[in-house]
């Protein structure tokens, strides 16, 4: 086993590897820029050092500087995490030429599943079913030709692109020149490569993915599926396991035809095999991510398997311990990530946390990095924590969840929680028939309203019954803590408590929901 292990991460998954590294008795190395100088990271790390500037490029991009700390402090393994350095073939090939083992997959495996044209050509190969599309990049003059030959709508997707960057929709040749133009632009400014390709747009999809672990030694087993298809802008918000769209038979299609991927390509370490799957019940390849996924937590919640944990073991040339036959799953598990955007206009958001509480309780984890003066920067992922709960059955896990997010307080940062609460209590959430696109369609009055007291500060959020209801309360009690002329101290709990009273509206909901 390892005898110290360097974190190439930050905030909350930096935090999760951490934790891991402690159940095993491995010290920890944490890096940090100079914004994440108070980082919790840096705090519950055995060992923290700075590597650059607030910009990911001059910190948790610079590979020299990584690999700098990593040899002059006696680090033998390095943890990608999810974002940054995770899915970078070359980096793991500086890593293995100092004697540094990466906890992840290949360099190899990385580099043919991280350009989507070689994957999808892998995927075939391997006998998987993948969406209607180019054989291989286009350019802007046979563009038109395929993509009638496909059928419109199409989607121009990027090859090297991940994240749902460089995405566009063309819904005909008219809308066609401008989605590659988009798609390239967006291609070479994230990942320095312009290519694209194109494939059969299937809007009211379900986004299935299946967890795989693979070791040195020949072993591949799949944890399951998870259901990622309430997304916004390509990006994943809600995922659960397991999901409700698929019948036994087609849930066994997938969850084979991802190991088969897997066993094919040698892969080992912990991936993720992605699928769509039509209203017609057709699923299709749509990409491998091969590092942790950032919705990990929920299939760790139904199996009971520390995913980071296996990873650091098949990375010490373990022998997985475990067998497709003794994996199980119970119960059902759901994950929500808080984002600092306006919940309405799903517009981002900055700030600094004057306040936070999350949530605790049976069957209810909170992944995060969270902490009195956390600030909301522009320089990195801006995911604040991923709340998750897990129940003996689905209704079990929403209503956990809903009342996980209404105990969830961030003062001094606007965030999602009223739009997620909105998805929850979504009929075809509820009956498990959402798909990608359901946060385009979703009504705007079952969103929370926001109402603003007159001569206060104060911001209610609810339903507007409830709104008008807190309001008069709360001009009454201001005008009596006025009139007798409380104390400070009183005066000050009164505040904090009107400022919180938005998150506590169980009663009121326990009799509309």
């Amino acid at each position: 086993m390892f005898s110290k292990i360097l974190v190439a991460n930050r905030g909350e998954i930096a935090c999760r590897i951490i934790a891991s590294c402690r159940k095993l008795g491995i010290p920890s190395v944490a890096v940090y820029s100079s914004a994440d100088r108070n980082g919790l990271h840096t705090r519950i790390a055995d060992e923290a050092f700075e590597i650059g500037e607030a910009e990911a490029s001059l910190s948790y991009l610079n590979q020299d500087a990584l690999l700098k700390v990593a040899v002059e402090h006696g680090v033998d393994a390095i943890h990608p995490g999810y974002g940054f350095l995770s899915e970078n073939s070359k980096f793991v090939e500086k890593c293995e030429q100092l004697g540094i083992s990466f906890i992840g997959p290949t360099a190899y495996a990385i580099e043919q599943m991280g350009n989507k044209i070689k994957a999808r050509q892998i995927a075939i190969d391997a006998g998987v079913p993948v969406i209607p599309g180019s054989e291989g990049a286009v350019g802007d003059q046979e563009a038109e030709g395929i993509a009638r030959m496909i059928g419109f709508p199409v989607m121009v997707k990027a090859s090297g692109g991940g994240g749902g960057i460089g995405m566009s929709i063309a819904e005909n040749t008219a809308e066609l020149s401008e989605a590659l133009r988009k798609s390239r632009s967006l291609a070479q400014s994230s990942f320095g490569n312009a290519e694209v390709y194109l494939e059969k747009y299937l809007p009211l999809a379900a986004h299935i993915e299946v967890q795989v672990l693979g070791d040195n030694h020949g072993n591949a087993v799949h944890l399951f599926e998870r259901d990622c298809s309430i997304q916004r802008r390509n990006q994943k918000v809600i995922e659960e396991t397991p999901t409700l769209k698929l019948t036994q038979n087609l849930r066994e299609d997938i969850l084979s035809a991802a190991l088969t991927l897997a066993k094919h390509i040698g892969y080992k370490s912990a991936g993720t095999v992605e699928f769509i799957v039509d209203s017609h019940q057709n699923f299709y390849f749509l990409e491998m991510n091969t590092r942790l996924q950032v919705e990990h937590a929920i299939t760790e919640m139904i199996t009971g398997i520390d995913i980071v944990e296996y990873q650091i073991r098949v990375a010490a040339n373990q022998v997985l311990d475990i067998s497709q036959d003794n994996i199980t799953r119970t119960g059902h598990s759901i994950e929500c990530r808080i984002y600092p955007e306006d919940p309405y206009s799903m517009m981002p958001q900055a700030g600094v946390l004057t306040g936070v509480s999350l949530p605790k309780g049976n069957g209810i984890r909170v992944d995060h990095a969270l902490f009195l003066g956390y600030e909301v920067s522009s320089h990195y992922e801006p995911l604040m924590a991923k709340l998750i709960t897990w129940g003996k059955n689905r209704d079990e896990a929403i209503r956990k969840m809903r009342s996980a997010l209404e105990d969830t307080v961030t003062e001094g940062v606007v965030n999602n929680i009223p739009l997620i609460l909105a998805v929850l209590r979504n009929q075809e959430f509820i009956l498990g028939t959402y798909h990608t696109k359901m946060l385009d369609s979703l009504a705007i009055d079952e969103r929370w309203n926001r109402f603003s007291i007159p001569g206060t500060a104060i911001t209610v959020s609810g339903p507007k019954a409830l709104q008008e209801n807190m309001a008069r309360a709360i001009i009454i009690a201001l005008q009596t803590l006025k009139k007798e002329k409380i104390t400070s101290t009183r005066t000050s709990m009164w505040k904090h408590e009107t400022k919180s009273m938005q998150f506590r509206s169980r009663e009121f909901e326990k009799t509309k929901w």
